[in-house]
């Protein structure tokens, strides 16, 4: 009976140990928002997310990509999509990193297909340049990060 004791207190602290883990996961990855967006680390993270957005439906695609003052990288893309998974982290980086020039809208082509279908992508990942409403550039597939800085500088015009 003496051993059943000592296993006991053995097991506990590593699940207590895995449970604060995750609870610290869970509250570091929470949105910024209140007093929290003041902390360093919190304007950071909250600043690369102000220029990517995910399109809500139709009407928020129209004030946020086509009226934007701003030239817009809109990726077509799909959760099922490998390829996607590769290339929106690596878009997104490159598009922080412009800080504020250019802005990313996140389009979920099983989400918004009529968005898809009005914008002629017939796979995914498929990522537009547009600037003042207009498609000017386009591509479709995976870049490397060169490629990709290329399109975004031909984009903003740097």
């Amino acid at each position: 009976m003496g051993a059943v004791g000592r296993c006991r207190r053995a097991r506990s602290p590593p699940r207590l140990k895995m449970a604060q883990r995750l609870a610290l996961q869970r509250l570091l990855s929470l949105p910024t928002r209140g007093p929290l967006a003041s902390h360093g680390r919190a304007l950071g993270t909250s600043a690369g997310r102000r220029s990517t957005f995910n399109v809500q439906d139709g009407s928020d695609f129209q004030d946020r990509v086509v009226n934007s003052p701003k030239p817009v990288v809109v990726d077509f893309h799909a959760q099922w999509c490998g390829p996607c998974k590769i290339l929106g982290p690596r878009l997104e980086k490159l598009v922080a990193k412009q800080e504020g020039k250019v802005l990313m809208a996140k389009v979920d082509i099983d989400d918004h297909t009529d968005l898809a279908i009005e914008y002629e992508v017939s796979a995914v990942p498929t990522v537009l340049a547009m600037k003042n409403g207009d498609v000017v550039d386009k591509f479709v597939g995976v870049k490397d990060e060169d490629q990709l800085e290329a399109f975004l500088k031909k984009l903003i015009g740097a």
